[in-house]
Order: C-alpha cells, then sequence, then structure tokens
C-alpha cells in the first residue's frame, strides 16, 4: 500500500467564478490546497493554503448542517474526501476539499504574478474550454470542473 499525506483544497469562488492554477509539475489546472501540518485542522488547513498561495483570506463556505451538542467542538466537514495518486506513484494524497469565498474586499486583490492564477467562470468550464498558461493551453480537469461547478452552485446559494 502507498504512503498516505493528508491534504485540504479549497474551491475559492466568487460573482460565478472560481480561482485556479496551472500546476506545472502536475500539468493540470487546479485549486489551492495542500499538506495539513501537524496538529492542523483541515480547515484551517485549507484557509491557510490559499492565503499562502493566493495571498486571499477566505471563510469556508458551510454546506452541512450542525448538529446541537456543545462538546467537542465541530468544524466544517469537507464538500467530499478524494484519494488521489500522485505522479510519482509511491503516494497518495487524502484530500479533504471544502468551498470558500474571499472576505470583503479581497477578490479585488491582485493575485500573485509568479504562477498562472486565473478566474474561471462557470460558461468556460461548462464549454470544457483551454485555458491558456506559459507555454500552452489546457482545459480544466474533470474532477476539477465538477467540483467548481459545485462551488460555483454552492455560492449561488443552490
Amino acid at each position: 500500500m502507498p504512503k498516505r499525506h493528508f491534504t485540504s483544497t479549497a474551491f475559492v469562488v466568487h460573482q460565478g467564478r472560481t480561482l485556479l492554477h496551472w500546476h506545472a509539475k502536475l500539468q493540470q489546472w487546479m485549486p489551492p490546497g495542500g499538506h495539513i501540518e501537524a496538529d492542523e485542522d483541515p480547515v484551517t488547513a485549507a484557509v491557510r493554503e490559499v492565503l499562502e498561495e493566493t495571498g486571499l483570506r477566505v471563510e469556508i463556505l458551510s454546506v452541512a448542517r450542525s448538529f446541537a451538542f456543545e462538546e467537542p467542538a465541530q468544524i466544517e466537514p469537507p464538500v467530499t474526501i478524494l484519494i488521489e495518486t500522485i505522479t510519482d506513484g509511491q503516494h497518495e494524497h487524502i484530500d479533504l476539499i471544502y468551498f470558500s469565498r474571499p472576505l470583503d474586499g479581497e477578490a479585488e486583490r491582485p493575485l500573485p504574478t509568479d504562477d498562472s492564477w486565473t478566474w474561471v467562470g462557470a460558461e468556460q468550464i461548462e464549454r470544457g474550454e483551454s485555458l491558456p498558461y506559459d507555454g500552452g493551453s489546457a482545459p480544466v480537469p474533470e474532477d476539477v470542473a465538477v467540483l467548481a461547478l459545485a462551488a460555483i452552485r454552492a455560492e449561488r446559494g443552490e
């Protein structure tokens, strides 16, 4: 069995668009995310990863109900959990997926210039449009597209 690492990913949505970047190592469009650090919960990790990668402060969109008890504490559950085989074939990521939105005024902040970050509209994703990056263009992978569209719908309250 391969080694497994826990990761947390947050689809950032704003006004019917989601934030994706070209991941040069994996050669695909992806939302922000990364490894959960020791003693860190997955919600904190998702918010931290968005801030580290994009400079945007976000809040997690609630997609599940909480239960009526005081203890123990509850955190927002993920929308889904993916098991992703990493390109080295030697390990997998158990990826907890969240939907998020920028805090007030954050979506207008400039995105990092050292990476291929772009806001992608639902229509572009639905059409399977190839998105340009340095040196080429590529469509959004199916799993990212499905989850991105679900995040956009969640932002709209659908």
